[in-house]
C-alpha cells in the first residue's frame, strides 16, 4: 500500500459512516428494548446507585443473527468491514473526537451536583477533554460509558468475523487464524455472559468519561485488538503441535485468573462474607479483600488479562513483532493504571491500604512485580 492509498482510505467514506451509524443505532435500540437483568451499580459518593440493563449477550446474538440473514439473502457482504478497515477506523476516530468535544460542552455547562454528573473541571481544556469531567454522562437515557465499552467489544468481534470471512474467500484460512478467532470469540462471549461484572470495574466506578475512555473503547479495543487477524490474512504461520498446546494452556490459565479474580471482586462487593475458594474471606479493615486471587497479588486480574492478550498473539508465531503490539501495549497500560489505582487507594483507604500492601506485597506478578 502506498502513501496515497493510505491517505485516501483514512478519510471516512459515506459507506463507513453509514455502517458506524447503523451499528450505534442498533445498539441504542437493542440495549433499551431487549430483556436483560437490571443490575444496580456500586454506591456512589452521594449514596446513589445507577441501574444497568445487562442484555449485551442477547444484543450481540441478535445482531450476529441479523447479519447472518443479511449475508444469506445477499443484502450484506460478509467482508464489508474487512474491506473498509481504514475507512471505519477513521470514521470511528473522528466520531470519538466529536463526541468528546460535546461531552466537554455538556460538562462545562452542567450545574448538576449528583455524583454521576457533577463536573470535575480544571479549566485546562486538554486535561478536561482527555480525562473527562463527568463520571456517568447520559444521552437520551443511555449511559454513554456503558454503551461505548459495549460497542467496542462487539465491534472487535464483528471485525474478526469479517476478517475470517475474507480469509475463507481468499482460501488462506489456517490453523493459526482458527486459534486466534476461537480465543477472541470465547473472550468476547464470556465478557457479555458476565457483563454485570463490568459495573464494578475501575472504568465504570472511577474514571470520568473523556477522550481517553471513548477512544479506548471505540477505536483502540476493536481496531488494535484485531491486529493479529489482519496480520494473519497476509502471513502464513505453521504451528507445531507443542506450540498449539502451549498456546491453549496460556489462554486457559489467563482466562481462569482473569475471570476468577474479577468474579471474586464482584461477589465480595455484593456480599463481603461470601466464601472465597470455600473459605471465609480475609478482609483488611473491613473493606479490602485479601483472599483468593486478591491475596496473591493486588492486581491479579491484570495478570490474567496479560496472559489472554499474549494467547491472542501466539498463533502468529515469533517472526514479527507486529502481532505482539497488543500485549506489549497492554503491559504498559496496565502498569500505568495500576500505579494510578495504587495512588488512589492509598489516598482513599490510608492506613488500611498500608496494612493491605504489607499483607499482599506483590502488585501484579508474584515474586516479580
Amino acid at each position: 500500500m502506498d502513501l496515497g492509498f493510505l491517505l485516501q482510505a483514512s478519510i471516512p467514506s459515506w459507506e463507513a459512516v453509514a455502517i458506524l451509524f447503523i451499528f450505534f443505532f442498533y445498539l441504542a435500540i437493542a440495549g433499551s428494548v431487549l430483556p436483560g437483568r437490571v443490575i444496580p451499580g456500586v454506591i456512589l459518593s452521594d449514596r446513589s446507585r445507577l441501574q444497568y440493563r445487562c442484555n449485551g449477550l442477547l444484543s450481540l446474538l441478535v445482531l450476529v443473527a441479523l447479519l447472518g440473514v443479511g449475508v444469506k439473502m445477499n443484502y450484506i457482504s460478509p467482508t464489508a468491514i474487512a474491506d473498509r478497515g481504514l475507512e471505519l477506523l477513521s470514521a470511528t476516530f473522528w466520531f470519538s473526537v466529536l463526541a468528546t468535544f460535546l461531552l466537554c460542552v455538556a460538562g462545562y455547562s452542567s450545574s448538576s451536583q449528583s455524583a454521576s454528573l457533577k463536573p470535575h473541571i480544571t479549566r485546562n481544556f486538554i486535561h478536561d477533554w482527555w480525562f473527562g469531567m463527568q463520571l456517568n454522562p447520559h444521552f437520551l437515557g443511555i449511559d454513554l460509558k456503558f454503551f461505548f465499552v459495549r460497542a467496542g467489544m462487539m465491534g472487535w468481534l464483528l471485525i474478526n468475523l469479517s476478517v475470517l470471512a475474507r480469509s475463507v474467500l481468499n482460501a488462506t484460512l489456517s490453523q493459526s487464524m482458527i486459534l486466534y478467532q476461537t480465543f477472541c470469540a470465547i473472550y468476547v462471549l464470556d465478557y457479555f455472559v458476565h457483563e454485570e461484572y463490568m459495573t464494578s470495574t475501575w472504568d465504570i466506578i472511577a474514571e470520568r468519561l473523556g477522550f481517553m475512555l471513548v477512544f479506548g473503547d471505540l477505536v483502540w479495543i476493536p481496531f488494535t485488538f484485531s491486529i493479529q487477524g489482519w496480520w494473519l490474512l497476509t502471513n502464513k504461520v505453521e504451528l507445531t503441535t507443542a506450540a498449539t498446546i502451549a498456546n491453549c494452556l496460556v489462554f486457559l490459565i489467563g482466562y481462569l485468573v482473569f475471570r476468577g479474580s474479577n468474579k471474586q471482586k464482584h461477589m465480595f462487593k455484593k456480599n463481603n462474607k461470601a466464601l472465597i475458594w470455600g473459605k471465609p474471606p480475609k478482609v483488611v479493615g473491613g473493606k479490602l479483600l485479601a483472599s483468593g486471587y486478591w491475596g496473591i497479588a493486588r492486581h491479579c486480574n491484570y495478570l490474567g488479562d496479560l496472559l489472554l492478550a499474549l494467547s491472542f498473539s501466539l498463533p502468529c508465531g515469533i517472526s514479527s513483532p507486529v502481532p505482539y503490539f497488543y500485549p506489549m501495549y497492554l503491559l504498559i497500560l496496565l502498569i500505568w493504571r495500576e500505579r494510578r489505582d495504587e495512588a488512589r487507594c492509598a489516598e482513599k483507604y490510608k492506613d488500611i491500604w498500608a496494612e493491605y500492601t504489607k499483607l499482599v506485597p506483590w502488585r501484579i506478578l508474584p515474586y516479580v512485580y
